[in-house]
């Protein structure tokens, strides 16, 4: 089995509230093997963001607060690394793509003294070396004329053309880590298939291992060597990609999948959905979510079902009315 470059074990995120600490992330627990892709998937709302965002330590301050748990970097415990610590780490040995390219640029800044402010952050480099190398990066991403979009501000790019720069700026400094937070969103079709290629591409040039969040599944059948299901701020099943597809196991995976249209499906069919809502983060029992969602008495939810690992690599959230063996 690959050595592992990121191990969460039992993470915790909250954000403090008029109401109290809230728990975002509960008690997550995956892993990143070296040169691998592991996929993060899920509806809005159950926790994917702020798990990455918890890795970085970017969560909004002075709100959010990792709580508990640990997250092993490389040799590193994350948690425990103080502010100037995990700026080195930060663009450097973990790169980030965050989500909606059209406000991840400043729109005041030529996009060349963007790119070269990590070059200047992580290396030696001068200005005019910086620069150069922000030309070179944009090459790499397969942006046309990169001598002259160096120059140019994020309002003259198109969305795909202003995502290839935030991913180019995500890999400048050649990350062992890359976590791409829906990098496809507001992307056409055509084009969010060349974003996932060039990242392909790149992963393979630099050996970097992915952490890839969506709510596409077809990304994650194209993309990805892992998936991890969460939903409700907790992972519900992970396992390797193929044998999640081939065999999902927990009720919300199954209703994820079936919620998929195919070629065979009739033309102006209903789709399949899934019943229910889900909770208000206040409200959440701490028994299983999901059952939740489809109106199981909360005084039957008391207990959180064990989360075991039931063949190789596959793990469920063990609840009685969710997991069919």
């Amino acid at each position: 089995m690959a050595e592992n470059i990121l191990q969460i074990e039992n993470l915790i995120t909250s954000f403090e509230t008029e109401a109290g600490w809230l728990r975002a992330v509960d008690k997550v627990n995956f892993e990143v093997p070296k040169g691998e892709t592991v996929g993060i998937v899920g509806e809005s709302g159950c926790g994917k963001s702020v798990t990455a965002m918890s890795i970085v330590r970017l969560l909004p301050q002075p709100m959010g607060q990792i709580l508990g748990g640990s997250i092993h970097f490389d040799g590193k415990e994350l948690t425990k690394l103080d502010r100037k610590e995990m700026i080195d780490i930060r663009g450097n040995d973990i790169g980030v793509i965050f989500q909606e390219p059209m406000t991840a640029l400043n729109p005041s800044h030529r996009i060349g003294k963007q790119i070269s402010e990590v070059f200047l952050l992580h290396t030696n480099m001068s200005k005019k070396e910086a620069w150069e190398a922000s030309i070179e990066i944009l090459r790499k991403v397969k942006i046309p004329s990169p001598e002259r979009r160096v120059g140019e501000y994020p309002h003259q790019l198109s969305g795909g053309m202003r995502q290839r720069v935030v991913i180019a700026m995500a890999l400048a400094c050649n990350p062992k880590l890359l976590i791409a937070d829906e990098p496809t969103t507001a992307l056409d079709v055509t084009v969010q298939a060349q974003i996932i290629d060039l990242i392909e591409e790149l992963q393979r040039d630099i050996g970097m291992s992915v952490i890839l969040i969506t709510h596409d599944l077809g990304v994650i059948a194209q993309a990805c060597d892992h998936v991890v299901v969460m939903y409700a701020g907790r992972v519900v099943e992970k396992a390797p990609v193929k044998e999640l597809f081939a065999n999902p196991q927990h009720a919300y995976t199954k209703g994820l999948l079936a919620s998929i249209p195919t070629l065979d499906t009739p033309r102006k069919s209903e789709l399949n959905t899934i019943p229910g809502n889900v909770a208000s983060i206040h409200d959440f029992v701490k028994g299983c979510r999901f059952c939740q969602r489809l109106d199981v008495p909360v005084d039957e939810l008391t207990e959180r079902p064990e989360f075991r690992e039931i063949s190789s690599g596959h793990w469920v959230e063990i609840c009685p009315r969710c997991f069919e063996v």
